[in-house]
């Protein structure tokens, strides 16, 4: 079984409802069609489908078919949406439309196995098939702090060999990038998994403000005991957060301690 994910990027303009012009050529993709005229909001919608590939061609699908299958179910309601609820329009409700006008479409021989919407840089909403009355909502954080890697049970020479460079006795610095996922089903009222000030606050009390321009072995109670790899790290934030968002729930933890590096708790 084959995973393939493609992304589009549009911008919408919600006195576009019903004038997209999709005879229009598709100029820079990279950037997003229809392009950002003006100020506009500008989004990008992951879809990923499974399945087995072709024997004859190694396609699960071409992506050209997702590409226009995107545009033509995803950019039109976006325009709709955003002309019907203005500003305030949940992200939650236009991906959950956005799935039930994608799924009947998805090409034959696949399943649509997840849709996501970044709505910024560092906040993404998504639907699985698993589950398709729950959704996913991530958001990046960061902060900055210095550790050293060190075991006391190990020699000093031990310790050196283990860890290296990351063993300096003045430990050394991270900007850490940490990825928050909450998983519910949108409140029948507001529309969100979670408020998002709500979501924030928490984070940023429980985590952020906990651990940003500290050294982690020396300023903090979490490690004064425990080895802060990028492992034990998203450990203790998941438990920070455990049982915080209800009636949402805490999905996943995702640490990045470097840009080529993560480690990611789910609990249990």
């Amino acid at each position: 079984m084959i995973r393939l994910t493609r992304e589009v990027r549009f911008s919408v303009d919600r006195d576009w409802a019903g004038h997209v012009e999709f005879s229009r050529p598709v100029t820079n993709s990279w950037a997003g069609w229809p392009s950002a005229v003006g100020i506009v909001p500008y989004l990008r919608l992951r879809a990923t489908i499974v399945g087995e590939p072709d024997r004859v061609t190694g396609y699960l699908c071409n992506i050209t078919v997702i590409d226009d299958l995107l545009r033509r179910h995803a950019i039109p309601f976006a325009a709709d949406a955003l002309r019907e609820h203005g500003w305030h329009m949940p992200a939650e409700h236009l991906l959950e439309h956005i799935w039930e006008h994608v799924l009947p479409e998805t090409p034959s021989g696949t399943a649509l196995a997840e849709l996501e919407l970044c709505v910024t840089p560092c906040l993404r909403y998504a639907i699985q098939r698993e589950s398709p009355a729950m959704i996913l909502l991530t958001q990046q954080f960061e902060f900055a702090a210095s550790h050293r890697l060190h075991v006391p049970q190990l020699s000093d020479d031990e310790n050196r060999r283990t860890f290296g460079k990351c063993n300096n006795p003045r430990g050394h610095g991270h900007n850490y990038l940490v990825e928050v996922t909450v998983a519910g089903s949108p409140d029948a009222k507001t529309g969100a998994v979670v408020p998002l000030p709500q979501f924030e606050q928490l984070v940023r009390e429980r985590v952020v403000e906990r651990f940003d321009h500290r050294h982690l072995n020396e300023d903090t109670a979490e490690f004064r005991d425990v080895n802060p790899t990028v492992e034990n790290i998203a450990r203790v934030i998941w438990r920070l957060l455990a049982d915080q968002f209800a009636p949402a729930h805490l999905h996943h933890v995702r640490v990045w301690e470097t840009a080529k590096t993560c480690a990611e708790y789910a609990g249990g």
